[in-house]
């Protein structure tokens, strides 16, 4: 079994999976816009350009998303992407990146269960929180 988080944006499913891939250092492996398939007819054509599905991979971990379809999108509520980093280095620099244009809700620091954590909302209103455990 794989759990993966699946995103819905509201138009800015691309730009936020470009912005994911280098702040994340991941890659990009699927990025279908609803044009050129049997459902672009089922969007209005101002949406047709929206992405219908994208998959994003880091290691093995994988992260996907969408656009919703217009009149359905609802923003984020009750959850967070949740980042678990050994490097509290590396946490800083994801967390630093993922805040550009964002909100930092926590800044990353010292907890007494975390080596570093932080909590933000990035530039298109995904919650996101690092984690970098302490060194046992």
């Amino acid at each position: 079994m794989q759990l993966n988080a699946y995103l819905t944006f509201n138009g800015q499913c691309e730009e936020a999976f470009k912005f994911y891939e280098r702040c994340l250092g991941g890659k990009i492996v699927a990025m279908m816009p609803h044009e050129g398939t049997p459902v672009a007819e089922h969007v209005p054509a101002e949406w047709r350009n929206k992405i219908l599905h994208a998959r994003l991979t880091v290691g093995d971990e994988v992260m996907i998303g969408s656009d919703a379809p217009p009149g359905r999108y609802e923003e984020p509520k009750g959850f967070s992407v949740s980042v678990q980093i050994k490097d509290p280095a590396e946490a800083e620099r994801i967390f630093q990146a993922l805040a550009e244009n964002g909100k930092v809700q926590m800044p990353i620091q010292q907890t007494f269960w975390a080596a570093r954590f932080g909590m933000l909302m990035d530039q298109v209103g995904i919650p996101w929180m690092i984690n970098c455990e302490q060194a046992s």
